[in-house]
């Protein structure tokens, strides 16, 4: 069974394997001439796709096919590359293009994740009686599409992350209006963030610390969201990776997906063609 629907994996894949450097089929360096020929990026992709899905160590995910020596070397070399996060701005121009992007208000949020064998974006978990965790800081349009991404140790507050968050999401979706409302939760609920917004001349709606406060009272329930889907990947909600390098490859590649899923799933309303998809769970 695949480990995601085809509408999902051909379209990732299209696209990023455009973005992947030329290399020769045998090494040009050998010193014998001749050498194994290097594994197909198709094949090494669809394990990476098992591994971020199902959350499995690439020991059990490798095959006869592929290794896990060869998708470590292989993400590690497309994570330096940094593709993954050009794949991401692509596929939010795409949604930009086809449905547009709802700019105008943005919902920024964190959400703290497992990272049992530590590394470069570990830190101690406030909610996880202290055990290594990964904190990711998430910013989304008014939809829901993930924008801006980044991630730090857990115990780093949500308020020092608004603003790379915003800086990223700018970043990945280029052009912003001039109006821009940032919907916050009380864990923003400071003068550092207020400071923050008003100096990037945005308004900003922040929940008030004391003050009972439903997620769907306000516009922010949208990230919200957006994490639940996050963590329907099982590399994101138990990191084993130590390399922050990394960590950034499947945070982007997981929110690439999202955004797809959902432009798919908006796109059939609005488009017709060959492959349309006929249900609407994607995942």
């Amino acid at each position: 069974m695949p480990a995601l629907p085809s509408c999902l994996l051909e379209s990732a894949w299209d696209q990023f394997s455009a973005l992947l450097p030329d290399r020769a089929e045998f090494d040009p360096g050998h010193p014998l001439g001749c050498h194994r020929r290097r594994i197909p990026d198709r094949v090494v992709f669809d394990h990476v796709i098992q591994a971020l899905v199902h959350g499995s160590g690439y020991e059990r995910v490798s095959s006869p096919a592929c290794s896990d020596r060869a998708i470590r070397r292989r993400v590690k070399l497309w994570a330096d590359l940094g593709i993954v996060q050009v794949l991401h701005q692509i596929t939010l121009e795409a949604y930009d293009r086809m449905i547009g992007l709802r700019l105008d208000e943005v919902s920024v949020d964190g959400c703290i994740t497992k990272a049992p064998c530590g590394g470069e974006k570990a830190g101690r978990s406030p909610v996880d009686l202290g055990k290594r965790g990964l904190k990711r800081s998430v910013a989304s349009d008014a939809c829901g599409v993930p924008l801006g991404i980044v991630s730090d140790g857990a115990n780093r507050h949500d308020s020092w992350l608004l603003g790379p968050t915003l800086a990223a999401a700018k970043e990945q979706a280029g052009a912003m209006p001039e109006t821009i409302n940032v919907n916050l939760d009380r864990g923003y609920d400071s003068a550092k963030s207020r400071v923050l917004i008003d100096d990037l001349g945005f308004s900003a709606e922040i929940a008030c610390k004391g003050v009972p406060a439903p997620v769907q009272a306000g516009k922010r329930w949208v990230v919200e969201r957006t994490h639940s889907w996050m963590n329907d990947y099982g590399k994101l909600r138990r990191c084993t990776e130590r390399s922050g390098k990394v960590v950034e490859f499947y945070l982007h590649l997981a929110a690439t997906l999202v955004t797809l899923r959902m432009l798919i799933r908006r796109a059939t309303r609005l488009y017709r063609w060959d492959e349309r998809p006929t249900t609407r769970r994607l995942k």
